[in-house]
């Protein structure tokens, strides 16, 4: 058995790679996930035995903080109490905040891997003492890139690189869909982000009000919140008639088959990509992208061939990038083409095929 230990379910990058996970273990093994109680998201789609220990966030910093560290006291009080979990069990912490459940796995004798997402994590302190539970509670590490595991080295267990898949429905529908631009009449320029500020949103909006007088361009933006959460943002920034707002979905597909280019322009002095799940999900429907020339974007993304690689705070280049892409459609299609063939190297088959050797490993 492989007991799944997760934080917070919605529609961000981790959940959707632990849904992917838990899929390419079906069949090779008992499977069982822990998750916070706040949030319903991809991971309702898993199919799999569920059992939730109480978790839940603040629009107040502080009482967030309080409020995970106590949700890491019921995670492993939740895990103790099980009688149904084999002592040879794996357990399999996706991201380092299920710290809880690595403590239970080492202190019960049990297999611990801990699947890093993350690179930035705040305060400081926090970040210290969950590399330092990763470092002392795990037995194997698992992370999404190279540029991911140099900036993030957690001494000790051994570490592995497998880089996160594009969903497999994701795919069959991709592959029915011909990129052709400007299909819904306009280049349409979207991006998909958690509500952060470090994810660019700003910028954004900001190259949707310096593009407003090209009427033939538009952008869309969908951010991983709730549609009330939406009303408050737009409140604060009302939206220009170029530019759409969305609420989370469970199923991109719908903005990526309308897509001309997407875009990631986190902010790299603030947040470094460790992978990009989005970039290749849109590559996968052969949209050509524009991602930090850092982390993992840049392992994904050669410059001028897929898209290109460029820094958020240089807005004009990317400006200019957007500008060429939808006044050059010979260009456009070129590399949506190149896009379209680089995402196979992250199919699901090849990730599941590594995972499971992975889990067999170091035995």
């Amino acid at each position: 058995m492989i007991v799944f230990c997760h934080l917070l379910n919605d529609s961000s990058g981790s959940p959707r790679v632990l849904r992917s996970t838990l899929q390419a273990c079906d069949g090779y093994t008992d499977r069982l996930l822990y998750i916070g109680s706040q949030g319903r998201g991809v991971l309702e789609e898993a199919c799999v035995p569920t059992r939730r220990y109480w978790y839940h966030r603040s629009k107040f910093r502080i009482i967030t903080l309080f409020n995970y560290l106590a949700s890491q006291v019921f995670l492993y009080r939740s895990l103790s109490r099980a009688k149904d979990i084999p002592t040879d069990a794996t357990v399999f912490v996706n991201t380092l905040l299920p710290f809880g459940a690595m403590l239970w796995g080492w202190r019960s004798g049990r297999e611990v891997i801990v699947h890093i997402h993350e690179v930035s994590i705040s305060p400081k302190l926090l970040r210290y003492c969950l590399i330092g539970c990763a470092s002392y509670f795990a037995d194997k590490l698992l992370y999404v890139s190279q540029d991911h595991l140099a900036r993030l080295p957690i001494f000790g267990p051994p570490a592995e690189i497998i880089f996160n898949p594009v969903d497999p429905i994701l795919k069959a529908r991709a592959e029915k869909v011909l990129y052709s631009p400007r299909k819904s009449g306009a280049f349409e320029v979207i991006m998909l982000a958690s509500l952060r500020g470090y994810k660019g949103i700003e910028e954004f909006i900001a190259l949707a009000r310096a593009l407003r007088k090209r009427d033939d361009i538009h952008f869309t933006l969908v951010l991983n919140a709730d549609p009330d959460e939406i009303v408050a943002f737009n409140d604060l920034n009302p939206p220009n008639d170029n530019l759409t707002v969305h609420s989370r979905t469970n199923n991109p597909s719908i903005f990526y088959v309308r897509a001309d280019l997407l875009v990631n322009l986190s902010r790299t002095d603030q947040w470094i990509e460790t992978f990009g799940l989005t970039i290749v999900e849109a590559m996968t429907f052969g949209v050509p992208v524009i991602v930090p020339p850092v982390g993992g974007p840049a392992e994904i993304v050669s410059h001028g061939v897929q898209g290109y690689c460029i820094d958020s705070r240089d807005s004009s280049i990317v400006e200019a990038a957007i500008l060429e892409l939808a006044d050059n459609q010979d260009r456009a299609i070129s590399m949506s083409e190149n896009a379209r063939i680089h995402a196979r190297k992250f199919s699901f088959d090849i990730y599941a095929r590594k995972l499971r050797s992975y889990l067999l490993s170091y035995k």
